[in-house]
């Protein structure tokens, strides 16, 4: 039984005297130092400085006197306090590890993502792990599959912005709705698509009304996080634009500034390629 409660202690990081030596005291209390080395088998010659290092780590408690005695920190403190260590060096390794996974040796990849349902599922995750600002945009037709996903982190108190094609019915988040609308766009483009941007740090973005043919990119790559987040934006100035000055740009524009979709929209020939 001792020899497993030795082995016990030592995976907690005691050595094999530590763990003699606590054992001993929790057996029998208080000691002086001679009286551990006799109890714990610790050579008289070890014992002092195996206590003192136990006494500094919070484990072994001293009463200061003549002689001075020894007395240990009672089991269930000693479980509760090493407890408390392993979790917050776990967190620490947590925290460490994503920071690392975020580091310049990742940011450099741009990942290609196949199908609809993996393209989604990578939104929900990279939306997951948002910690201060999510900007999406998106169809009214896509918006139930991840409806759950950015209303949980909208929850944590996270900044959800929404640019749609259509109302998404999401009512945690501030949404704006694109003009012209989502019937044409998918007709002036073929397809509908999913762009996301997380802390200005990491984007999903792509074409996800294929099918298995769906195609997307994912990255933390600096060179395409800037401008993927930079075009979301760009739509929300718009937005803001027409919500807050609507006559004077119809005015020059047109009605949801159709003039300036003539002028630098998709070519006249069809629509754009994006539809396999």
């Amino acid at each position: 039984m001792r020899a497993d409660l030795i082995h016990a202690l030592q995976r907690l990081d005691f050595t094999e005297y530590e763990a003699k030596v606590y054992l001993a005291l929790v057996e029998q209390s208080p000691l002086t130092g001679y009286g551990v080395a006799r109890l714990s088998g610790v050579p008289r010659s070890k014992v002092y400085e195996v206590l003192e290092g136990l006494i500094a780590r919070g484990a072994v408690l001293a009463s200061h006197g003549d002689p001075t005695k020894y007395g240990p920190l009672p089991p269930q403190e000693l479980i509760a306090f090493r407890r408390a260590e392993a979790e917050a060096s776990i967190r620490a390794a947590e925290v460490g590890l994503a920071r690392f996974a975020s580091s310049s040796a990742n940011r450099g990849v741009i990942w290609d993502i196949s199908g609809r349902e993996e393209i989604l599922q990578r939104v929900r995750e990279v939306v997951g792990r948002s910690q201060r600002r999510v900007l999406l945009q998106l169809w009214a037709a896509d918006a139930p599959v991840l409806q759950a996903a950015v209303a949980a982190v909208a929850e944590r108190g996270i900044e959800v912005t929404v640019v749609a094609y259509g109302d998404p019915g999401y009512p945690f988040a501030r949404v704006f709705l694109h003009e012209p609308g989502a019937e044409q766009i998918t007709r002036e483009y073929g397809g509908r698509w999913v762009i996301l941007s997380v802390d200005d740090a990491e984007i999903v973005a792509g074409i996800v009304s294929l099918g298995d043919d769906s195609r997307a990119a994912w990255s933390r790559h600096p060179a395409l996080v800037m401008p993927i987040t930079e075009q979301i934006k760009h739509d929300l100035y718009i937005a803001e634009l027409l919500r807050t000055h609507r006559q004077e740009l119809e005015t020059s524009f047109g009605p949801g500034l159709v003039r300036l979709r003539e002028r630098f929209g998709p070519r006249t020939d069809g629509a754009a390629d994006i539809s396999g």
